[in-house]
């Protein structure tokens, strides 16, 4: 058991690592933890009027003064740190408000509203292991915090951040895989933009089985021929992939749908294919494909998962 009352004289809060990555923040913790560091979890537990972050987003300070993830869109995290830091050398959880009805008002959040973080001092490392263990196997995984027992328990995912019971819940869902499937040009431009937003990328080669489909899964066809496709859409269709993308014009997909309707597929599955693929409408070079691709299991990953 580490002592997380115990710190470094003076510490000043320093930004340690850029991301907003839950798992990358949970292993931030994890990784001080292991190294006998006092670590508290602040996590955004109220939003009064706008707020660049969603409810459930994390910050982790460690009692070195090192800190990576946001509440905010940077403007309160430092000061998230040090009541962070006061929070570790006193021992006790704590919960802070910053802009609209906070006691701190040289702290402005520039949307104009206002958040509340819960800090939690962790104890044990059981149950930020649980939850990186689920997100490595492709499980979703839920905390349960509770201020009055001072205490975190791995609870089954709810379908968004909230308030339960007195207790807050966060859900941590895992990366976005991105099945592409096709042999053009495009197909590198989709994998590189994918890589670069630390997607998942594996290609689908052709005449294979598609393997590896979960929930949390696109699937691209880039393919300019609907036989060349077709293993791969049918593939996509008897999945629980969130996203089905292809390659084509509106005269293409008309084809597409004939053919999927003769094989007895019915309106419901049709209705997941995006075909043409993207949001940008018709495009004429591969990396606007990709951007535009890309936005688009974006922003369907976003509608359902949050």
């Amino acid at each position: 058991m580490i002592d997380i009352s115990a710190q470094i004289s003076d510490p000043v809060p320093s930004r340690a690592l850029l991301t907003d990555n839950p798992a990358e923040i949970l292993g931030f913790a994890l990784a001080r933890f292991k190294e006998g560091n006092g670590v508290a979890l602040a996590t955004l537990v109220e939003i009064r009027g706008g707020a660049a972050r969603a409810l459930g987003s994390h910050l982790v300070v460690a009692a070195d003064g090192r800190f990576c993830g946001y509440v905010s869109g940077g403007c309160v995290e430092a000061a998230v740190a040090s009541e962070a830091l006061l929070a570790i050398s006193e021992g006790c959880d704590r919960v802070v408000m910053f802009g609209d009805g906070s006691p701190f008002f040289d702290i402005v959040l520039p949307c104009g509203g206002g958040i509340s973080v819960a800090i939690h001092l962790l104890r044990d490392s059981s149950r930020i292991e649980c939850v990186l263990d689920r997100l490595d196997r492709r499980q979703a995984s839920g905390l349960s915090y509770c201020s009055v027992r001072q205490s975190l328990e791995v609870v089954e995912p709810p379908q968004r951040a909230c308030w339960q019971n007195g207790r807050f819940l966060t859900v941590y869902h895992p990366r976005t895989r991105i099945i592409i499937s096709g042999q053009a040009v495009e197909v590198k431009a989709v994998a590189r933009l994918s890589t670069a937003s630390d997607f998942e990328v594996i290609f689908q080669e052709p005449g294979r089985a598609v393997a590896d489909i979960d929930a949390y899964t696109a699937i691209v066809a880039l393919h300019h021929d609907l036989d060349q496709e077709a293993s791969v859409i049918e593939a996509a269709l008897n999945s629980e992939a969130f996203y089905v993308g292809a390659l084509g014009s509106t005269r293409t997909h008309k084809r597409r749908v004939e053919r999927l309707i003769r094989l007895g597929y019915g309106n419901r599955d049709l209705d997941r294919i995006r075909a043409p693929i993207g949001v940008f409408g018709p495009t004429r070079d591969s990396t606007s494909l990709a951007l535009s691709i890309l936005a688009d299991v974006a922003a369907s990953r976003l509608a359902i998962y949050g």
